[in-house]
């Protein structure tokens, strides 16, 4: 015959799990909600980024026109002053 005794252990151990899983069930939900705000603040600063690129962009041009479109100074002689 068998000499079989419960655990009397087994239900506490068996609390200590649940509890244990359901911390990382709530855990696992926050990086998950954290994971997103990241996402959305990233796609913000990508959009910001290409703003101030096209900003940037129209600075360039606006206040340092291509060579082509502006016409040369003429040289200046090494020694002589401009007035």
């Amino acid at each position: 015959m068998l000499n079989w005794r419960r655990d009397p252990d087994y239900e506490q151990r068996m609390l200590h799990y649940e509890q244990r899983k359901m911390q990382h069930e709530w855990r696992m939900k926050q990086l998950e909600n954290e994971i997103e705000q990241i996402e959305k603040e990233t796609e913000l600063l990508r959009r910001e980024n290409a703003r101030q690129r096209a900003l940037s962009a129209l600075i360039e041009q606006h206040c340092f026109p291509d060579e082509s479109n502006s016409t040369p100074l003429p040289p200046t002689e090494p020694g002589s002053s401009s007035s």
